[in-house]
């Protein structure tokens, strides 16, 4: 009873410590989570200038352009892409916004117009455009198929946010232009010409061993030039790459197994309870069923010449008789056995024309009515007319071939190779004579060939060949894994670089990789080293190991960098050169003495040379290349003068002013201005959108999600 009587009178108490630790309990979860705004987190991919661009909207939009992409594009291209596009179209429409620009429905029905008014099907018979029947085609889509119709709203969207952003960059350039006086500086440096003599001592001339460049005076070129070193946020790491392959052990073993593929062997029936012999390559009679069930690569049913057999093999297979094997031989990296199926004298070219009849179903038959036999029988209708007059052969395949390729040039093919055609055509045309003409059948119809021109025919072999790749074992690849995962094991307490070095793995070192970066240099595609490498709880020194197309990798981050300019030890590989070349040129300048340019170019072992109507449009000097500097400090130059020592790009010059020749003054100089205008409106749309871009406040939340 006292105890509850305690309870009592200290019960406000109790409830503020219970709701204290109630408060703790959910402000613990939500810094786990990510704050109070984890919710948005979750579902916000970027926000552009306050506006927020939604997660699921943007991942169909993805989908949608990996698909168009093909199965060959990888995630993040399509990613990258649609960000592009959202970016664009987020600080574009918040200028229309702004701006009051609008497009309305006639704009776009006229813009529609336009775009449709080639295509015959909304024409009418008059070869107008037919907006009836554009409005009958839309509402077929509406009524049919709505995912075709949805796509016709987004086509008629993206018209009118063409229109719009047509109007706004439009209003830019109509503001873009250039003063008579810009017009005349345009026009001075593209025709006043200054002849002169130059030396020049090229930077090669010091050895780089004789300037040296210290941190500090890194440091402070990055400081004054911090502009030109800012960088996002980067990892540095290394790895060593463990590859799967076959261990001769494995080589053996598939020598062996294609090796007892030539004998014939004996299996036991349990149907028949008797010994059945089953034929071995040497012996079996139906070489295609043997190779395709026994072999990696299919049968090819072809003849081929000497110079398309592997090398080293060449001889050996060329001069096989019919019947007779070779093998085991190694090619490739597979163990082969193969068989000369036949041996016969053949063309290494031909030149043939023909005339594809398709039928319904056929590859090619799209809006043909025609069955298979009634293109068999035209086909051989066909024949046999071009058989009879070979100059009816155009004619006949302008009105019949459905190989759009070349129907209009009377079916003609060119010259090709064996192997080149399909197995059925590529027999017919090789292995008949000049001047034949008959019907094959293939999956894309029936050809009516007519063979023009063979060359002079040569031997060549048809082989049957079973290929079983050399591949690594299944205790190959344990061995490995065991091999890769103790090396993971031993990097956490050691020295990587060391521990690499006694396994005979070389270390591959990747710098300053951003956070959407996908490719990593030696292994390609790899998103999910990018993505682990910024993982918040990945820390400098951690190392992990990653499953890749060929093996393993073992990864360690070496370095974090943080947003802002970059160390001095990510910017040395930049600024180092740059500061060895102005050593170099006071090292030079301080060699060169009187102003005579024979008798430096002789104390510095270089020659005089001359350069002859150089304009500051083409600063190029003979034996040299381009060097602004030194050509616009010729053109402040009086006549006759010679410069002091100048730090160019390739080397330090002293120059002297032949003759400077003015152009003559134009009537005007408008249109030179209007060029110069014209020119930069070309470049309106890229500067203007990435003046935008530049300015925009942009959270690009893309890293959490892909």
């Amino acid at each position: 009873m006292a105890v509850l009587n305690k309870i009592r009178q200290r019960s406000v108490f109790l409830i503020v410590i219970i709701a204290l630790a109630l408060f703790s309990f959910v402000l613990a979860d939500v810094i786990r989570n990510g704050g109070l705004v984890s919710q948005k987190s979750q579902n916000v991919i970027a926000t552009i200038n306050g506006e927020d661009i939604e997660r699921e909207e943007f991942a169909r939009q993805v989908e949608a352009y990996q698909r168009n992409l093909g199965p060959n594009a990888s995630t993040s291209q399509a990613v990258n892409m649609v960000w592009d596009m959202k970016v664009r179209q987020a600080v574009l429409e918040q200028q229309f916004e702004e701006l009051g620009i609008r497009v309305e429905e006639a704009q776009v029905k006229e813009l529609l117009r336009r775009e449709m008014g080639s295509n015959p099907n909304f024409t009418n018979e008059a070869g107008m455009f037919d907006e009836n029947k554009l409005r009958e085609y839309v509402a077929t889509l509406k009524s049919t198929s709505p995912q075709a119709y949805q796509q016709w709203l987004d086509y008629e969207a993206s018209v009118g946010k063409s229109a719009l952003e047509e109007m706004y960059m439009s209003l830019v350039r109509a503001g873009v232009g250039a003063t008579l006086a810009e017009g005349k500086v345009a026009f001075k440096f593209a025709n006043d010409n200054v002849d002169l003599e130059f030396v020049n001592i090229p930077y090669t001339s010091v050895p780089d061993s004789e300037v040296e460049v210290s941190k500090s005076e890194i440091k402070e070129y990055i400081k004054d030039n911090a502009e030109r070193f800012k960088t996002e946020a980067s990892r540095d790491i290394h790895y060593v790459h463990y590859t799967e392959v076959a261990s001769v052990e494995d080589e053996a073993e598939v020598k062996a197994e294609i090796g007892a593929l030539l004998n014939d062997k004996v299996e036991y029936n349990s149907v028949t309870k008797s010994n059945d012999t089953l034929a071995g390559f040497s012996s079996t009679e139906d070489l295609e069923t043997f190779v395709n069930e026994n072999s990696d690569v299919k049968y090819r049913d072809r003849f081929v010449f000497k110079n398309n057999l592997p090398k080293e093999h060449a001889d050996a297979l060329f001069n096989l008789n019919e019947g007779e094997t070779y093998g085991p031989y190694k090619d490739a990296g597979a163990w082969k056995i193969s068989r000369a199926v036949a041996v016969k004298q053949i063309p290494d070219s031909a030149k043939a024309r023909h005339i594809l009849v398709a039928f319904q179903g056929s590859p090619v038959g799209q809006g043909v009515s025609r069955t298979k036999a009634q293109a068999k029988e035209l086909a051989d209708s066909i024949a046999s007319v071009v058989k009879n007059n070979k100059d009816k052969f155009a004619e006949l395949a302008s009105e019949f071939s459905a190989d759009g390729s070349n129907k209009d040039q009377a079916g003609d093919l060119g010259w090709f190779t064996p192997g080149t055609m399909v197995p059925a055509f590529n027999d017919f045309v090789f292995t008949n004579e000049e001047g034949s003409i008959g019907v094959v059948q293939t999956q894309f119809g029936y050809h009516v060939i007519h063979v023009q021109e063979q060359t002079e025919k040569e031997k060549a072999v048809k082989l049957a060949t079973v290929s079983r790749a050399i591949q690594p074992s299944e205790k190959s690849m344990n061995n490995l894994f065991a091999e890769v995962t103790k090396f993971e094991l031993a990097a956490r307490d050691g020295d990587f670089a060391a521990l690499a070095k006694e396994n005979n793995k070389e270390v591959k070192p990747v710098k300053e990789i951003q956070e959407l970066d996908e490719n990593i240099p030696g292994i390609g595609a790899q998103r999910n080293i990018v993505q682990w490498a910024f993982d918040e709880e990945t820390e400098v020194g951690d190392i992990k190991r990653f499953d890749v197309r060929d093996g393993y990798v073992v990864a360690q981050v070496t370095a974090a960098n943080k947003k802002g300019t970059k160390s001095v030890e990510a910017a040395s590989s930049t600024v180092i050169p740059i500061l060895q070349k102005q050593k170099k040129a006071e090292i030079i300048k301080n060699r060169i003495s009187g102003n005579d340019l024979q008798s430096i170019a002789k104390s510095q072992g270089v020659q005089v040379n001359t350069a002859n109507a150089v304009n500051r449009n083409s600063p190029t000097l003979p034996g040299v290349g381009s060097e602004p500097t030194v050509v616009g400090a010729a053109f402040a130059m009086e006549e006759g003068a010679v410069s002091q020592p100048l730090a160019g790009e390739k080397g330090v010059f002293v120059v002297k002013v032949l003759k400077k020749t003015e152009a003559p003054e134009p009537a005007s100089y408008q249109p030179y201005a209007s060029r110069e205008a014209a020119a930069r409106r070309t470049t309106v749309n890229t500067e203007v959108f990435s003046a935008l871009k530049e300015s925009a406040e942009i959270e690009d939340n893309r890293a959490r999600f892909y």
